[in-house]
């Protein structure tokens, strides 16, 4: 997971962000030996069950198993990705990222996106306060009349660009340069002279999920074109990697799913009405990236684009694009052609709220049926034969039946011939009681597990161990014995947990870790002498009752041997007690 970070790099950035400090800004901790608990971020609860181990640098949640290192908390709370994660938190230390040192020219573009940021800051701020201003009436008087509010219009920091706007100059009186503003997209050059790249327009911030204002769309007053201006791309800002809202979202706590409309308008409007976690692309189709974005934020993306013919056909591309993402989608299908906001306006919070979200195939079922005359059975069978290739990407058995339930009815066909048009071939389903596990059965793999061989990890996971006293060779379980092999080898148990491919293996390692070592080093030294005694006493009786059980069975000339080697193991375990 680590990628293009090398590993000494990313052990002296654990080193740093102390991860104590790190989740202690998140989360109220209290102490408890070198232990901090409290309540976790990740689910709610009313009792703590979120531990932070200072010593050994790592979370663990004994009631959702969430767990991991400082980078892995990070990701989670903040919705990014690792290398995001790793960023964040060196920018926040002020440690140089790697590549810093293999390229000169880094410092001079990381230089000029912060003045780039710098500047659409300042820029923002003026435009919202000429919004309140004589220059802004007409602007102002725009956006009452589609029903914002003074407060949700200082929730998105929407401002106006005056017909005769100095925007630049002012910038530049306040120390930004010509190139830094055209590098920025806030002005453009034309035959040697520079103007404002936006008039006459409600501005738009567009913000990052960091805070930082990337750029603007600018709504045009009246019939002026085009009627949307956006940023183009610069330094700091690519309409492909980012959405509208994105700061909003990264805000918003346990999102059930994401809604994507089209326009800032319809993410305002519904913001103001109460509904969290919506956000718009910027001007462009979905793209993967923005996909990719979105799902950090939420399980699944529910579109909401307008209903209109248009908004029909993009609802399908982002379907296409989500689905490719591997990113869970639905669609809010607005009746009468209405967009997010005039639905709400028209109808209310409630009725908003109502909308039944349908899955994309069900919406592409209901768009192809609008192509056929289902009263002619040319039509039906077209319909039925387009639909059998939505069908095919179905996962899910109950969701294909309920699919085939529907296309049936619709069509007149039986279920087996859809299925065949489908392409899977109609077979009677073999039904077996399922196997259930016996109360003793549970008892027996519960008792199984080696806790000893776990609490020796976690003593040797604190770094006071001596390393000749504990070998691989101690642990039966292969993967003890691996996590042994790698901490023997100096990895720390941050970045074990780094390496997990999954939350399954944080939680795994996690369990392990989290096992209580709080005590001095002479205690440490006798619980790790206490776990080796009993894993080795259990390994010779292991061994001991294999040969005992073999030994009626061995040739004649191999029972001397075996005999021997019983003595031998009864009295290592002898000398044991």
């Amino acid at each position: 997971m680590a990628g293009r970070f090398p590993n000494q790099w990313l052990d002296e950035l654990r080193q740093r962000a102390d991860i104590v400090s790190v989740i202690g800004s998140y989360v109220q901790l209290k102490k408890n030996g070198h232990r901090y608990s409290g309540l976790c971020p990740f689910h709610n609860e009313t009792a703590p069950s979120f531990s932070v181990d200072s010593q050994k640098q790592f979370y663990y949640c004994f009631g959702c198993k969430a767990s991991g290192s400082v980078i892995q908390f990070i990701m989670d709370i903040e919705h990014l990705t690792f290398p995001e994660a790793v960023e964040y938190l060196a920018n926040q230390l002020h440690l140089p990222l790697p590549e810093m040192q293999n390229d000169p020219a880094y410092e001079k573009r990381r230089s000029l996106k912060e003045r780039i940021y710098l500047a659409n800051k300042a820029a923002a701020r003026l435009y919202h306060q000429y919004l309140w201003q004589a220059e802004g009436a007409e602007i102002l008087q725009y956006l009452k009349k589609r029903g914002l509010s003074d407060g949700v219009i200082r929730r998105f920091g929407i401002g106006a660009a005056p017909g005769r706007p100095d925007v630049g100059k002012k910038l530049m009186d306040e120390g930004f340069t010509k190139e830094e503003l055209l590098s920025a997209g806030l002005m453009m050059e034309r035959e040697g002279r520079a103007f404002d790249m936006f008039r006459n327009r409600a501005m738009f911030p567009i913000i990052d999920a960091y805070g930082n204002v990337l750029g603007f769309g600018g709504r045009a007053m009246g019939d002026a074109m085009p009627k949307y201006l956006n940023t183009s791309d610069t330094p700091a800002f690519n309409k492909r990697y980012n959405v509208f809202a994105a700061n909003l979202l990264r805000k918003a706590r346990g999102l059930t799913r994401v809604i994507l409309v089209e326009g800032y308008m319809d993410v305002v409007a519904l913001s103001q009405y109460g509904v969290e976690g919506v956000a718009a692309t910027l001007g462009t189709a979905l793209t993967p990236e923005q996909a990719r974005l979105l799902s950090r934020y939420a399980p699944e993306v529910h579109i909401a684009y307008d209903g209109d013919k248009a908004g029909q056909k993009a609802i399908l591309k982002g379907l296409d694009i989500l689905e490719e993402a591997n990113v869970p989608a639905k669609v809010l299908d607005f009746p009468g052609g209405l967009d997010p906001d005039e639905f709400i306006r028209q109808e209310g919070l409630e009725a908003f709220q109502a909308l039944k979200p349908i899955s994309g195939v069900y919406y592409r079922m209901l768009r192809e049926k609008e192509k056929h005359d289902m009263s002619t059975e040319e039509g039906r069978t077209a319909y039925a034969k387009a639909c059998a290739t939505f069908l095919q990407k179905v996962k899910e058995p109950v969701d294909l039946e309920n699919y085939l339930k529907r296309l049936s009815l619709e069509t007149g066909f039986d279920r087996e011939v859809l299925l065949q048009q489908v392409g899977i071939t109609p077979s009677r389903p073999v039904t077996t009681a399922p196997k259930r596990d016996s109360f003793r059965q549970k008892a027996r793999e519960a008792s199984g597990v080696d806790w000893t061989g776990r609490t020796l990890l976690a003593v040797l996971a604190t770094g006071k161990l001596p390393k000749d006293s504990v070998s691989p060779e101690d642990f039966d379980d292969p993967t003890l014995r691996s996590l042994c092999q790698d901490l023997l080898a100096g990895e720390s148990p941050a970045a074990l947990m780094e390496r997990q491919p999954d939350e399954r293996g944080r939680a795994a390692i996690g369990d392990i870790l989290s096992i209580n070592t709080d005590m001095d080093d002479d205690g440490l030294m006798q619980m790790a002498k206490d776990c080796l005694k009993k894993l080795r006493r259990a390994r010779l009786e292991n061994e001991l009752d294999k040969l005992q059980t073999s030994l009626p069975n061995l040739l004649p000339e191999d029972q001397p041997k075996a005999m021997q080697r019983a003595l031998e193991l009864t009295r290592l375990l002898s000398e044991q007690k």
